[in-house]
């Protein structure tokens, strides 16, 4: 069944890859980005061409997940044109890449709004109309950092990726009763296919930068790229994580798994996650919170 999804930082990476693979599947796909009259203007394009290629149903949306203004104004026009909305894809974000003691207090504030904020800002404007309908989705695009084994010179990120799995966890339960699903996708370090780490931001505070460059560490970054590059399969394709959207989107209500790990180096976030996601569950049976473990039955009030 057709579904109305919107998904945010759509304008390349997992983003893009994900709303083209949504439209071919068969859904009506919005691709939230943001400047896309200046910067994003060939993305737009690129997306624009794509769907007459593929006679899809993929669209855009101007928005900034930084401006809780911009994320409202494309909530409501994308409800005015349906009437509703099935599923949000919490995508948008950024890496950042150097010592952590280089980044001012600043950088680290503004990758945590990226990051983190950004997925509440989207859900304050989404979910009283999910709530509403008695059902939907939430698709949180996470980071096996989280929970797998983490290199040096990432950390912000790391920090910023662990908030954001956090976040979807508290919210999976609070959701539950409503009848909204949460799905957590997890994706390890894919080093080519993506401009996770062509655009990853670097340290301002430069008299600190250059001292882990000059010294002991002066060889640490490449040392870590090149070690993570070793570990990651040569056939690993980006494309993976698109399709494990597109499956958890596609399955029955009450039948999308909690977390989906696609992680060619098999980091071990898999393993610590099934973990953690086990000893959450059994805490919220020992309090006699079961029931949010899954959403309630879907009663749809849908209209159109």
């Amino acid at each position: 069944m057709s579904k109305i999804i919107v998904i945010t930082g759509a304008s390349s990476g997992f983003g893009a890859l994900a709303a083209r693979a949504l439209a071919v599947a068969g859904h009506r796909v919005y691709a939230g980005m943001r400047e896309t009259s200046g910067r994003n203007a060939p993305q737009l394009a690129n997306l624009t061409a794509f769907a007459k290629e593929h006679a899809c149903d993929l669209r855009w949306v101007e928005m900034d997940v930084a401006s809780q203004e911009s994320v409202e104004d494309a909530i409501k026009k994308i409800l005015a044109e349906n009437g509703g909305l099935d599923v949000v894809v919490h995508n948008a974000g950024h890496m950042v890449f150097g010592p952590a003691e280089a980044f001012t207090p600043e950088q680290l504030a503004e990758l945590y709004d990226i990051n983190v904020l950004s997925t509440q800002r989207v859900n304050r404007a989404v979910l009283p109309t999910l709530r509403k309908q008695g059902e939907g989705l939430i698709v949180w695009v996470g980071s096996t950092s989280t929970r797998g084994g983490t290199p040096p010179y990432l950390a912000p990120y790391f920090a910023a990726k662990a908030g954001m799995d956090s976040l979807a966890v508290s919210y999976a339960g609070e959701l539950a009763r409503f009848g909204i699903e949460t799905s957590i996708i997890v994706p390890g370090s894919f080093t080519s296919g993506t401009n996770h780490f062509v655009h990853a931001g670097k340290p301002e505070d430069e008299k600190t930068l250059a001292a882990y460059e000059t010294g002991p560490n002066a060889t640490l970054g490449k040392e870590i790229m090149d070690g993570l590059a070793r570990t990651s399969p040569p056939d690993a394709d980006v494309s993976a994580v698109a399709e494990a959207v597109v499956r958890v989107v596609d399955l029955p209500f009450g039948k999308r798994p909690f977390r989906v790990h696609i992680d060619p180096a098999n980091d071990g976030a898999e393993v610590v996650n099934g973990v953690a996601d086990r000893v959450r569950a059994e805490l919220l049976r020992n309090i006699g919170l079961a029931d949010l473990l899954k959403p309630a039955a879907a009663v749809s009030v849908r209209t159109a």
